[in-house]
């Protein structure tokens, strides 16, 4: 891992009081599975854990987490815990209001988590967390305004703006998959309609794919894919992509060109020196670059005027949440 410079815009520099050489860890809190991770302050990991996600129980998923912490803490300098939960985090990072996938409803999880560890706590989305570790220490490391977006089941995103991490009046920010791009569009999960989601995930990237198969064409090998396995799945298009297929290929343009063009609007409000891509489909790589590049340019205002970001696929990977959540959890817990 490279050293990361500092956070200007979330501390001020580190006193005499080295706290950033104590170690921090960091909880992923996912639908299936929750990941933690001892990390230094260079982004390493040290140690880590990984165990499923009790879903539907949201005490078991408290007790999982305190002992997940207690049992990477044993033989670790640590000063602060960083948990990184999918949904809806409020302003304080203390609360989660609304996690799709797991039964957290306006828990507030930071004080329960107190009560039983003797650390500093912070709770934070897991997408701001993951954006966070791309911009300390991957693929934004050496610019001071970024946009992530997660390429995954759905889209997730992260925005740093001035080297900080733009939560919002609300700690809503960075909702970037339920951005609006087709009005009166596809039903969202959301309860909206048309956001890019629905046409720049890896869902949007299935149902592309089945679409070409019942053309036919170009989309013959995904036709058979399907008649042979039943349904395609992300693992039989990432086979047929990686291997050339010209139908695979095709569905992968598509959405490329729907995440260039909400890149473009994005550009307009935000203008970050860089878009990271991250999330399953990344690894696709120049194969869904290209397009989301030259979709971006055919949208973007004042094309030609404007200076053009760059476009990488993020660094970090698995990694990311649990990174980006202790060096949250570090950034917090630093002397003011």
């Amino acid at each position: 891992m490279v050293s990361p410079r500092h956070p200007r815009g979330d501390a001020a520099p580190v006193p005499a009081l080295d706290f950033s050489s104590v170690h921090a860890i960091g909880i992923d809190i996912g639908g299936t599975k929750i990941a933690g991770a001892v990390v230094s302050e260079f982004g390493e990991i040290l140690a880590s854990d990984r165990r499923p996600t009790p879903a539907k129980d949201r005490d078991a998923i408290v007790d999982l987490v305190v002992d997940m912490v207690q049992g990477l803490r044993e033989g670790y300098e640590v000063g602060a815990v960083g948990v990184a939960a999918p949904g809806f985090i409020d302003a304080a990072q203390s609360t989660v209001y609304y996690a799709p996938n797991i039964s957290l409803r306006n828990e507030p999880i930071q004080a329960r988590l107190a009560e039983r560890i003797d650390l500093d706590i912070t709770i934070d989305n897991d997408a701001n967390a993951a954006g966070w570790a791309e911009f300390r220490f991957g693929a934004g490391r050496l610019v001071s305004d970024m946009t992530m977006l997660t390429i995954g089941t759905g889209v997730g995103g992260a925005i740093v703006v001035g080297d900080r991490l733009l939560r919002g009046g609300f700690g809503s920010a960075g909702e970037l998959g339920h951005m609006r791009v087709v009005p009166d569009g596809l039903p969202c999960g959301c309860g909206a309609r048309g956001c890019i989601e629905q046409y720049g995930s890896g869902r949007a990237l299935l149902r592309m794919a089945n679409g070409i198969a019942d053309v036919g064409g170009i989309g013959m090998r995904l036709a058979e894919q399907r008649a042979k396995h039943g349904e395609l799945t992300g693992k039989h298009l990432a086979k047929l992509i990686q291997e050339g297929d010209p139908g695979a290929l095709a569905a992968l343009r598509e959405l490329g060109r729907w995440i260039g063009a909400a890149c473009a609007s994005l550009s307009a409000v935000l203008d970050p020196q860089v878009f990271v891509i991250g999330g399953g489909v990344s690894s696709a790589g120049e194969l869904l670059l290209e397009p989301i590049r030259e979709s971006y340019l055919t949208h973007l205002p004042a094309r030609g005027y404007h200076p053009e970001p760059g476009f990488v696929t993020a660094e970090l990977v698995n990694d990311a949440g649990v990174v980006g959540a202790a060096d949250l959890a570090r950034v917090h817990a630093q002397p003011r």
